[in-house]
């Protein structure tokens, strides 16, 4: 490919990492907010939570940027640009699923760490942001990387507005070259790239994380018993 082509394709890959960035952090913040809802005591903070996790999983990702980028001006008479409406489409969608992760992982928290944090008389907001919190983050973090790379690969409907996103840039350079192999081939490995790059650093902060509540895995080093030197009188008496 020309240079010209190149820089095409390096402006999609920058609109796409700027669409997993902000739609990341908008689904994270959804999703820590309905996830701690849904075990919330009152019914209807747990009802209204549960609606809108119903909802936003059972509609479909394109629909919702459809939605929100030309219906959402019919209905309220103002207009997101393009960037925007995709992050805040993608964004709560995801944040949906991401809310359930944040549920689960918090209702497998032993009990018996509740029951302390109320026999320390901790007010709820302290038991959840001292006790379940820093146990339960650590459990959510290989589902939310997955959760990432799904949002990466949902970042290619995007196309749908015009974006100049990686897929939509493949595609015009594939149109310039009227080559498919050769470009899908490059993007589909720009993709895999910036994926594994996203669940390595994951990785790393599940490790991190645990290693601050005490759960990190033990190296082979220190997992080896220590060896008990003999003692010199072992086999008899002085």
């Amino acid at each position: 490919m020309t240079s010209g082509l190149w820089e095409l394709v390096l402006r999609g890959v920058w609109v796409t990492v700027q669409l997993l960035v902000f739609g990341g952090l908008l689904a994270t913040s959804v999703a820590f907010a309905v996830g701690i809802a849904r075990v919330d005591r009152r019914w209807i903070v747990r009802f209204l939570a549960g609606v809108y996790t119903e909802v936003f999983r059972g509609t479909s990702a394109l629909i919702m940027i459809f939605w929100v980028y030309f219906v959402l001006p019919l209905a309220f008479g103002w207009q997101l640009v393009p960037m925007w409406a995709a992050v805040l489409a993608l964004g709560l969608t995801y944040g949906a699923y991401g809310a359930e992760i944040v549920r689960g992982a918090l209702n497998s928290v032993d009990p018996a760490q509740r029951e302390g944090g109320i026999a320390l008389s901790f007010s709820p907001w302290q038991r959840m942001r001292l006790i379940l919190l820093p146990q339960a983050v650590p459990e959510m973090i290989p589902p939310f990387a997955n959760l990432l790379v799904e949002l990466l690969k949902g970042t290619a409907l995007v196309s749908i507005m015009g974006m100049g996103d990686l897929a939509f840039s493949g595609s015009l350079v594939r149109l310039a070259l009227q080559e498919s192999v050769e470009i899908y081939t490059y993007i589909l490995l720009i993709y895999f790239v910036i994926a594994f790059l996203l669940t390595r650093a994951m990785r790393a902060l599940e490790r991190r994380l645990k290693a601050g509540v005490g759960r990190a895995p033990a190296k082979k080093a220190d997992a080896a018993p220590a060896r008990v030197p003999e003692t010199a009188g072992a086999g008899g008496g002085a």
